[in-house]
C-alpha cells in the first residue's frame, strides 16, 4: 500500500516531468510557471557623443552584431541592442547632454545679468554683437521714453563720451545657444528681443520650436561620420 509520502512524491515527479496537459477543453499546466526574463546590461551613463563613439569603437562589451542608435532629442541618444525573444531592446548606453543653465526665455534681465548671458552661453554669431552692443550702451532714462510701434522699439544709447542717439532695437535676432551636443553645430533660430525700463532686455523664441529638428539632425549627421566604417549600425532620428 502506498503511504502519503510516496503519493505526494510520484505526483511532484509527473508534475516535474511534464508540467503541461492538453485536454480537449484546452492546454491546462499543473502547476503555475515563471517565465525566466533575458538578464540585461546595467545602462552606462556618458554626457558627450565622444564617449558613444569611443564605447562602440572599443567593443569592450562584445557588443551584437547589429546595432541601433536613436537620437532621441536634442540632447539625448541611446544605444540599443535587436529585439530579444521577449521582444524587447537592451539599452547599452545612454547621452544626456550638459548643457548651460543659466540660459533665460520669455523673462526679462538686468541688462548686465542679459550681457553675462550672452556672452557665456551663445555662439558667436548671428546679431549676438549687435545685442551686446545694445545692452552695453543704452541709458536707462531713454528706456523709459522708448517708443514702440509693436515690432520695433527705439531707445536712446550712449554714443560717445558725454553724446547720445536714437537707435532701434533689431527685430528679429538670430542667436544660437548652446542648446545641444557640444560636438555638433548650435542651431541659429529667430528670437524677439525686448527691452523695458530699468534697463532690462529679454528674449523670446520666434521659431516654433524648429531648431530641435535641425540640432537631432546635426547629432545624426556627426554619429554617421564618425561612424561610418562600421556597418552594423543603423542610426535613427
Amino acid at each position: 500500500m502506498i503511504n502519503k509520502e510516496a503519493l505526494q512524491y510520484l505526483v511532484e515527479l509527473g508534475i516535474k516531468e511534464d508540467p503541461i496537459v492538453d485536454l480537449p477543453q484546452g492546454t491546462f499546466t499543473k502547476e503555475r510557471l515563471t517565465r525566466v526574463t533575458v538578464p540585461k546590461a546595467e545602462t552606462l551613463t556618458v554626457s558627450t557623443l565622444t564617449g558613444l563613439v569611443d564605447y562602440i569603437k572599443s567593443n569592450i562589451d562584445t557588443l551584437p552584431e547589429k546595432l541601433l542608435i536613436q537620437v532621441k532629442s536634442h540632447k539625448e541618444v541611446a544605444l540599443y541592442s535587436p529585439l530579444n525573444i521577449d521582444r524587447e531592446r537592451e539599452e547599452y548606453i545612454s547621452v544626456e547632454a550638459i548643457l548651460p543653465n543659466n540660459v533665460v526665455y520669455d523673462r526679462f534681465l538686468s541688462t548686465e545679468q542679459f550681457n553675462i548671458m550672452l556672452q557665456s552661453s551663445f555662439v558667436d554669431v548671428g546679431t549676438k554683437s549687435t545685442l551686446l552692443k545694445y545692452t552695453g550702451l543704452v541709458q536707462d532714462e531713454a528706456v523709459k521714453t522708448t517708443g514702440d510701434d509693436g515690432v520695433s522699439q527705439q531707445v536712446t544709447v550712449k554714443t560717445g563720451v558725454a553724446s547720445v542717439g536714437q537707435a532701434i532695437v533689431p527685430n528679429p535676432v538670430e542667436l544660437a545657444p548652446y542648446r545641444t551636443f557640444p560636438e555638433v553645430e548650435q542651431p541659429i533660430s529667430k528670437f524677439i528681443f525686448r527691452m523695458q525700463e530699468g534697463p532690462k532686455a529679454a528674449i523670446f523664441e520666434a521659431d516654433g520650436g524648429a531648431w530641435r529638428n535641425k540640432a537631432i539632425l546635426n547629432i545624426k549627421g556627426y554619429l554617421q561620420e564618425q561612424l561610418k566604417e562600421l556597418k552594423n549600425i543603423e542610426i535613427i532620428a
